[in-house]
């Protein structure tokens, strides 16, 4: 078995959690509270903006010029593909620029770009693909299983059709290769600090759909005005 399948396997109780979350089962059906997948919308941009800039630095990590070259090309195609469909939502769904001005990441997209800038940071190119690939993987698997759902909502619709893309799995099957190539070459050591980096990004993939789910927030907000006691 491939290492790439081996951290798929291993995480195969997380990504299952995945597939049966009522935000991803609503989505399909097309019963799910357009409210959520607008917030979804806003965390999930500004969520790409960094995943973009991960996988930059992993352009800049790769040790031969044409992964380098492959890299700044996945880092391009999040700008134009997904941050561009999420543009298009956001139209869709009436965003409006005082919201995007104003908005504030939720503490699970906080973390979770958090936890991909500190693979990066601290490791090798092997350590960002393990912590990039769950939401490539994922999400195309998703995709796949709800490819023959028919919700009345466009929107869900759209969403549906670029993650079960022919052009997205070329995308997520060449990360996967690249992967498995690294992990041939890297310490026992490496692979088990990769395999926790793709553990915890699939947790994190959970957290997100809950935190669309349940629009979290912050548990203390600070007031926009404080009075001075006199």
């Amino acid at each position: 078995m491939s290492f790439a399948n081996q951290l798929r396997q291993a995480a195969d109780p997380i990504w299952e959690a995945s597939f049966k979350h009522p935000f991803v089962t609503k989505l399909g059906e097309g019963t799910l509270d357009l409210q959520c997948f607008r917030y979804y919308v806003l965390q999930d941009s500004y969520y790409l903006s960094h995943f973009a800039r991960v996988q930059a630095l992993g352009a800049a990590k790769a040790s031969d010029l044409q992964t380098t070259a492959r890299m700044a090309h996945h880092a391009q195609n999040t700008y134009e593909a997904e941050l561009a469909l999420h543009e298009n939502f956001i139209k869709k769904l009436g965003i409006t620029e005082e919201e995007k001005a104003s908005f504030i990441p939720a503490p699970t997209a906080y973390a979770y770009t958090s936890h991909m800038y500190r693979a990066a940071y601290e490791g090798h190119l092997g350590d960002i693909l393990a912590a990039i690939l769950p939401c490539y993987w994922l999400y195309y698997e998703i995709g796949e299983r709800l490819k023959s759902c028919k919700p009345e909502e466009p929107i869900y619709q759209e969403w549906i059709a670029a993650y079960g893309s022919e052009w997205f799995r070329s995308l997520v099957e060449e990360q996967i290769a690249r992967l498995d190539a690294i992990a041939e070459t890297v310490t026992e050591a490496d692979r088990k600090r990769m395999e926790q980096h793709f553990i915890i990004s699939s947790q994190y993939e959970y957290a997100f759909w809950e935190m669309a789910y349940t629009l979290e927030t912050w548990t203390v907000t600070r007031k926009e005005k404080v009075e001075h006691a006199k």
